[in-house]
């Protein structure tokens, strides 16, 4: 899984704040790891230089393979809390999105191989695969 950091011209961007988002990024979502591409994140300060509550945002978006993106955005005080709540928010979208995947998934267990509906979820499935190819 690729993690790519980008900050605006009123964050002061480091070495050090890009490791300590990667390494919050694979911590949060180590057990997706194979499942994922790459993880964007976008650290912002809404205000610029100006102080204020809630100003600092963390946008994330993660691009699981063969599905489309998924994007999660938090907003706190802080850089910390910016960063750690998008990471929450985005561990809960990807169990939200590949719980859906493995009940689909389990519920097509049951389905005789050869028959009608199996051909149909094959044909979705390929199309799922040379979309994400595509993409």
């Amino acid at each position: 899984m690729q993690i790519q950091v980008n900050s605006d011209n009123h964050i002061q961007s480091s070495i050090r704040l890009e490791e300590w988002v990667r390494t919050t990024v694979e911590s949060t979502l180590e057990r997706y790891e194979e499942d994922l591409t790459r993880v964007e994140v976008h650290l912002r300060d809404e205000n610029g230089d100006k102080p204020g509550t809630h100003d600092k945002r963390c946008q994330m978006e993660a691009r699981p393979k063969g599905h489309q993106p998924i994007s999660v955005t938090h907003k706190a005080a802080s850089l910390d809390q910016a960063v750690d709540g998008a990471a929450t928010k985005l561990n809960h979208a990807l169990e939200h999105l590949f719980g859906k995947l493995r009940a689909k998934r389990g519920a097509g267990s049951a389905i005789e191989e050869g028959s009608p509906t199996d051909a149909l979820l094959q044909e979705e499935f390929l199309e799922n695969e040379q979309a994400a190819l595509n993409s």
